[in-house]
């Protein structure tokens, strides 16, 4: 993540955007549709990498994968809720932790192959963190809308 905000101009979200549709698009196409050259372009995505602003990974199709049982996980914790997203950012199926303000203090999403590996995860890696004091499971029935296209919402000017 960056350390301090970072801005991006209107040809750096172009880029964004463009990678988001296609992470394997040549630079010299990137260049193409921002009128920039195939090296500017090359330079820019790499500042966008190093500053930890993007990253361009494969997303993957969960069910598709067979670990079609997803559920989020509500925790209310006593002491450090850093400390216990740290831990539970350290469990396999855990795909994702947030520390949060409101309801819970952490909530977490788990990927398993099955109720009885989401069972085993929750028995025997969640339930047993100490701070741990109460959890909600939302069972994931079906995913309506899944996208990782922030960086190309109109920026506020």
């Amino acid at each position: 993540m960056p350390s301090s905000p970072f801005q991006l101009d209107k040809l750096d979200a172009a880029i964004v955007a463009l990678l988001q549709e296609d992470g394997r698009r040549p630079y010299g196409e990137i260049g193409e549709a921002v009128g920039l050259s195939e090296a500017a372009t090359r330079q820019r995505v790499n500042r966008l990498r190093e500053s930890g602003l993007m990253r361009i990974v494969a997303v993957t199709d969960p069910v598709a994968l067979g670990r079609g049982v997803v559920a989020t996980v509500g925790l209310r914790v006593s002491g450090d809720s850093r400390a216990v997203a740290a831990r539970l950012a350290q469990v396999a199926e855990v795909e994702y932790v947030v520390v949060t303000a409101g309801a819970f203090d952490v909530l977490a999403e788990l990927v398993c192959a099955s109720e009885d590996e989401l069972l085993d995860v929750l028995d025997d890696d969640i339930r047993t963190i100490a701070e741990v004091r109460e959890m909600q499971i939302l069972m994931h029935l079906r995913t309506e809308k899944n996208v990782f296209a922030w960086g190309q919402r109109p920026s506020e000017e």
